[in-house]
C-alpha cells in the first residue's frame, strides 16, 4: 500500500468529525495577536502525539501503524482569516503514517509523516524514547521522550515544535494503559508575504496524555486523549506491534 492510499484510508477514521479544511495561504492578513492564536492552535494540533505505550519494544521489536488525531480548534476566527474563509473550522484532523523501532539499552525511535486532507499542511516528526525502567510482571515501565515536528507545504509559515515528556505504562494481558506529562515548545515564523507584517512567535505549553494500547496478536490498536495548552486532541492508531 503506498503512502497516499494509506493516508486516505486512515483519514476515514475521522470522517464523521467536523474537520478543518482550506489552505493556510492568507497568513499575511492576520493581526499579530491573531497570528499568536493561530500558532497556539497549530502547536496543540501538530506537536508530537505518542500513540504508543512506554514499554520498550526491544532490539527486534517494531510498531507500524496508520493513525489519525482530531484537535478541537480554540481560535476559529484566526483560521477563518488565515484560510481566506475557506472550509469548516471545527477540528484539525491529522492522518499519519508511523513507525517505531526498538534499539538496545531500552531505547526506541519513531518517525511519522502526515498530509492533512483538503489543506496545504504537511508534517514530519520523530521521537527518541529511553526507558528508565523497562517494566515487568510486577512493575510498570517508565520512560522519558524527546520529540520534534516540522510543518511543510505552507508558503507563508515556518513552524516547528519540540517536546519532552515523562510517561508510564503497565501491561495487563492484551491491554496496556499509559499516561504522561510534558512540555511543548513551539516556534512560529512568518515568511514570504507574511514576513514584512508579522513577527515570530515562540512559546511553551504544558502537555498531559492518557492512552490504551490493545494488542490482538497480528493487530494492534492504540487510543489516546491529549491536552496540549488549551486544546484537546483525540487519537487512534491501527497497525502491527511486535
Amino acid at each position: 500500500m503506498n503512502s497516499k492510499r494509506s493516508l486516505v484510508l486512515v483519514s476515514l477514521l475521522g470522517v464523521s468529525l467536523p474537520a478543518f479544511a482550506g489552505d493556510l495561504n492568507n497568513i499575511a492578513a492576520l493581526a499579530q495577536n491573531e497570528f499568536r492564536l493561530l500558532s497556539e492552535d497549530l502547536g496543540s494540533a501538530l506537536s508530537y502525539k505518542p500513540l504508543t505505550p512506554t514499554t520498550p519494544l526491544g532490539l527486534t521489536g517494531f510498531d507500524l501503524g496508520l493513525a489519525v488525531t482530531s484537535t478541537k480548534l480554540q481560535n476559529k476566527a484566526a483560521f477563518t482569516t488565515a484560510t481566506a474563509g475557506a472550509g469548516d473550522l471545527s477540528n484539525i484532523i491529522v492522518p499519519s503514517l508511523r513507525l517505531h523501532k526498538g534499539l538496545p539499552f531500552g531505547i526506541d525511535v519513531g518517525i511519522m509523516y502526515s498530509a492533512v486532507p483538503s489543506t496545504n499542511i504537511k508534517l514530519v516528526g520523530g521521537e527518541v524514547r529511553y526507558a528508565i525502567v523497562s517494566g515487568g510482571v510486577a512493575t510498570p515501565a517508565i520512560g522519558i521522550r524527546g520529540s520534534y515536528t516540522k510543518l511543510g507545504g505552507v508558503d507563508e509559515l515556518e513552524f516547528n515544535t519540540r517536546s519532552v515528556d515523562l510517561s508510564i505504562s503497565k501491561g495487563f494481558v492484551i491491554f496496556t494503559p499509559y499516561a504522561g506529562i510534558g512540555k511543548v515548545w513551539a516556534t512560529s515564523t512568518p515568511v514570504g508575504a507574511a514576513a514584512p507584517v508579522l513577527s515570530k512567535e515562540s512559546f511553551s505549553v504544558n502537555k498531559t496524555f492518557v492512552g490504551l494500547n490493545m494488542n490482538f496478536g497480528l493487530m494492534n490498536v492504540a487510543l489516546e486523549g491529549d491536552k496540549t495548552g488549551d486544546a484537546t486532541t483525540y487519537g487512534a492508531k491501527l497497525g502491527f506491534r511486535f
